[in-house]
């Protein structure tokens, strides 16, 4: 007569590979916020940019010297600017309305936030301050 012996994980075994998952998941998860973070940031300074170059259209195109800017919860853009960008992400509200003429380009004109953070922009679209999230998570934008 054969007897056939079944063999199945020990118990330390079993231990070992959830200290393994549990390991690999703390080292992980830090890895995919920031990573998260990162790229909202750079989406977020890409539609500031996009914002301050079209400003900087109207500005030269219509010889203003300010202009309002708002945007709607699907991210589409109010006003004159609609003409030349049409949206920006839903995920993002604008606050600092209106943009103005400033030649020094130091001046923060408006600022894009997000759930996790904000960043303001110069009337040129350039980032000159972070706040929450984005404060040293945005990798030197």
């Amino acid at each position: 007569m054969k007897t056939t012996i079944k063999r199945g994980f020990t118990l330390v075994e079993i231990i070992i590979v959830v200290v393994i998952a549990v390991l690999l998941a703390a080292m992980a998860i830090p890895a995919f916020k920031k990573v998260r973070v990162s790229s909202i940031a750079k989406t977020t300074v890409h539609d500031g940019r996009q914002i301050g170059a079209a400003a900087q259209k109207y500005f030269v195109e219509k010889g203003a010297s300010s202009i309002a800017i708002s945007s709607l919860a699907d991210g589409s853009l109010e006003g004159p600017l609609s003409e030349y960008i049409s949206q920006i992400s839903p995920q993002l509200t604008i606050i600092g309305s209106p943009i103005d003429i400033d030649e020094t380009g130091t001046v923060s004109s408006f600022t894009l936030q997000h759930d996790i953070g904000s960043i303001s922009f110069n009337n040129e679209g350039k980032a000159v301050k972070f706040s929450g999230q984005f404060i040293g998570n945005t990798g030197g934008l």
